[in-house]
């Protein structure tokens, strides 16, 4: 396939970037590298150590919630220009939270309430594209009220802060916090804007590492100029392959790791790629939580599709190798990905001989039931009393991609009020998701709900998918039928391809829970809780 050199560049460096630019459907596309670094700054695999994000601090001590006795704690973050050490002699200008890539790592216990204080201190207008840095905070994952749940066109300008309110009451679970704004949530992502959010409960601590032991896998991808500068290219809004992959903002890492079972929180945080991981070593991986936290049983595999703003956490046993040994997790890819000379690395692990406390049971133990009663995974096809159809579909005329034929510009016609779905309060409804854009793969991501996969073109959903989800992947020509109930909150919440340039041209819709069109709506999820001017 051609190669062009249409690509534009992020944060104001100067010049053309070059990669493998295509208008087509992608299929097997395997290129040389997509950056325009000098030889000397390339970075290579194996050549860094990995990092964890720094554990956000609250603002104080906690108070108590007069209405409900349940504890709040504050939190505060800044987005900001910053710059990041990811390439061996160049620093690369980000916008992070706090300034960083990946930001700050939230923490909280279940049933401890946050007021997340996000201050927009972005520069007014982007620095190559012109347009207004307003954001809007999404906490994927969450089943936040509508007017906190970073809703596309509520927005914060430059020079404002909003406060977020999270409940936390679901079940335990690795979640993110990620920028939402309309139409330019692909570009400000990719700029830096995310991180982890994780919420624990009892059963989760009993059963898994904690700890140095369990740890935070961010992974993406990346593009350079030659001036170590993100480069940016959509390829006509198709997608984002970089040739650099990122483990919390490292190139191919490599990790000391004791000769015990550890515990990996791995979110695809690419706006684009998806990942199809495997141990060098041939081994399974035990999978023992998806999006929505823990599953009813674990679940070993060799390997398994992962997309963007999926979360899967898996316990590698690293007790059978060999001190000095080097396992290696690596990437098969998946169909209508871009791939290059190293993506078919993610990070390395190196055994060490150091001591541990084996008093603490989950260094030997690989549990097989976690979470038999999860409320998601107990539904039955049965107790559904509607199922609802969706296309995927890409124009090839406009170059605009559609769900059902509908688009976010037909959402602000008409005053944010059509919806692909009205639902009750409480309903139990089967979705079914059919790809038919012709060529390409759709993370799609349902907001406020976590759901069970039914069944993919017919058949059972894979081994590792067996657990509560918020995004399920959507290949190419692809059915999969999704089942779940609707709460616990009412008003209106998106649903859109979690390719993010696809959901910013414009393959985002919402649906409607317990409310009825221009009904007053006290949870009105742009004019409920507005951005107050930061003095």
């Amino acid at each position: 396939m051609a190669v062009s050199r249409r690509q534009v560049l992020l944060l104001g460096a100067a010049g053309a970037v070059g990669a493998g630019a295509m208008a087509l459907p992608l299929k097997s596309v395997e290129a040389k590298s997509a950056s325009r670094l000098r030889d000397a700054d390339m970075p290579r695999p194996y050549r860094t150590s990995l990092v964890q994000a720094p554990v956000l601090q609250p603002d104080g001590e906690p108070t108590i919630d007069p209405e409900d006795g349940k504890p709040v704690q504050r939190y505060t973050v800044t987005q900001r220009v910053g710059t990041a050490n990811i390439l061996p002699r160049l620093a690369t200008p980000v916008l992070g939270y706090n300034g960083i890539f990946p930001g700050p790592t939230i923490s909280v216990d279940q049933g401890t309430k946050v007021v997340l204080r996000v201050r927009n201190q972005l520069p007014a207008a982007h620095p190559q594209y012109g347009h207004v840095l307003g954001t809007s905070t999404h906490l994927h994952g969450a089943a936040s009220l509508p007017q906190y749940d970073g809703y596309a066109n509520d927005v914060s300008n430059p020079g404002f802060y909003k406060d977020y309110h999270y409940e936390n009451s679901q079940n335990a679970r690795t979640i993110w916090y990620h920028d939402h704004a309309v139409h330019h949530t692909s570009l400000n992502a990719y700029s830096g804007l995310l991180a982890q959010y994780h919420l624990h409960d009892p059963l989760e601590r009993e059963l898994l590492p904690q700890g140095e032991f369990d740890v935070a896998l961010t992974v993406s991808d990346a593009m350079f100029a030659r001036d170590g500068s993100l480069g940016y290219d959509d390829n006509d809004h198709s997608g984002l392959w970089g040739d650099v992959i990122l483990v919390n903002g490292r190139p191919w890492p490599v990790m000391k790791v004791k000769k015990r079972i550890y515990r990996f929180r791995i979110l695809n945080a690419c706006i684009s790629r998806s990942f199809r991981p495997r141990l060098s070593t041939g081994d399974p991986v035990t999978v023992v939580a998806t999006d929505g936290g823990l599953m009813p049983k674990a679940q070993q595999v060799a390997s398994w599709r992962h997309a963007g703003a999926e979360r899967y956490e898996i316990l590698i046993d690293f007790r059978k190798y060999r001190t000095g040994q080097r396992i290696e997790l690596r990437n098969l890819s998946n169909r209508n990905n871009v791939d290059y000379d190293y993506t078919n690395r993610i990070m390395a692990f190196d055994v060490v001989d150091d001591g541990f406390d084996k008093t603490d049971p989950t260094w030997n133990t690989l549990p097989t039931v976690l979470d038999p009663e999860n409320e998601v995974m107990a539904l039955k096809r049965s107790q559904s009393t509607r199922k609802r159809r969706m296309r995927l579909k890409h124009d090839d005329v406009t170059n605009i991609w559609t769900l059902d034929e509908s688009t976010w510009a037909d959402i602000i016609a008409s005053g944010f009020q059509q919806v692909f779905a009205d639902v009750d309060l409480g309903a139990v409804e089967i979705w079914e998701f059919e790809n038919k854009s012709g060529g390409w793969f759709h993370p799609l991501h349902i907001h406020l709900v976590d759901f069970q996969i039914l069944s993919r073109n017919g058949r059972a959903p894979f081994a590792y998918e067996l657990g509560p989800k918020d995004v399920v992947y959507v290949g190419e020509g692809e059915k999969v039928e999704v089942l779940m109930r609707f709460g616990p909150h009412r008003g209106r919440y998106m649903i859109h391809c979690h390719n993010l340039p696809h959901e910013d041209h414009d393959m985002m819709t919402q649906f409607r829970v317990g409310k009825k069109a221009f009904e007053p709506d006290e949870n009105d999820p742009i004019e409920a809780a507005r951005p107050v001017w930061d003095e």
